[in-house]
């Protein structure tokens, strides 16, 4: 079996870069016969600055993968940041993702289970992997029958994270599917006067590393021009190295 396999861009920037993003990624699931989940966030609604760019919204930017996921075949992965998001998000995504900061809030964790869809749970920054059994009660209890946990790093001093393998482990003994979340655990939290920056340098190595550790996900998030990136670009890799990547952990 395949591990689950998860990569787009950080949020929508535009229709044009979501097809372009779609279609590497599709023609990558049929040349290595799998089945890789496409990411974007309609709205970045935890960014540094206030003046960073949020996204098209939550309307626009549910129509604008639902256009993906029709056009491409794919399955789709969004984040949602408020419970009442989640119904909306559910009719198009595959996947609700909670994001790493939220993964304690009830009324978040219980609107997405009562979706009937994947909940997908990003680990805190300040949480260890057995601390991941309480928000995973917590959908449960709502109804989830397919949660998934993310390793993202911990906060390790100031604008720098650090990632303990240990956790993949610790969250297997929770739930069977632990996925690593390549490019957001190489982050620098605010440290770009702004922003966030980051070492994607190191994003090949995470992923292995996770491999060694028993992962059985990886995420990425990829773009055309991660320079150019409205989010988080410092962390993305490059779209045309996502296959090589793919083909190393398939090994």
């Amino acid at each position: 079996m395949h591990p689950v396999f998860i990569a787009g861009p950080c949020v929508i920037e535009s229709a044009e870069l979501l097809s372009e993003v779609a279609k590497v990624i599709k023609d990558i699931n049929t040349r290595l016969g799998i089945d890789i989940i496409f990411k974007a966030s309609f709205d970045k609604a935890n960014r540094t600055s206030i003046k960073s760019f949020r996204g098209p919204g939550l309307e626009k930017g549910l129509q604008m993968l639902s256009d993906v996921k029709s056009s491409y075949g794919l399955r789709i992965l969004t984040d949602i940041h408020e419970s009442w998001q989640a119904e909306a998000a559910g009719e198009v995504a595959d996947v609700i993702q909670i994001p790493a900061f939220l993964c304690r809030q009830t009324d978040l964790l219980t609107a997405a289970a009562k979706t009937g869809r994947i909940v997908n749970i990003k680990k805190a920054q300040f949480l260890s992997g057995t601390d991941m059994r309480y928000p995973v009660e917590k959908a449960r209890d709502a109804g989830a029958k397919d949660i998934w946990l993310t390793e993202r790093g911990n906060i390790y001093g100031y604008n720098n994270l650090v990632v303990d393998f240990r956790n993949i482990d610790d969250m297997k003994h929770i739930v069977p599917t632990v996925i690593m979340d390549c490019t957001h655990s190489v982050q620098r939290p605010g440290a770009g006067n702004g922003t966030t920056s980051g070492d994607r340098k190191f994003v090949p190595a995470m992923a292995m590393a996770a491999k060694a550790f028993g992962a059985t996900g990886y995420f990425f998030e990829v773009h055309p021009s991660p320079d150019n990136a409205l989010s988080d670009g410092p962390n993305m890799l490059n779209v045309d190295k996502l296959e090589n990547i793919v083909k190393e952990l398939l090994k």
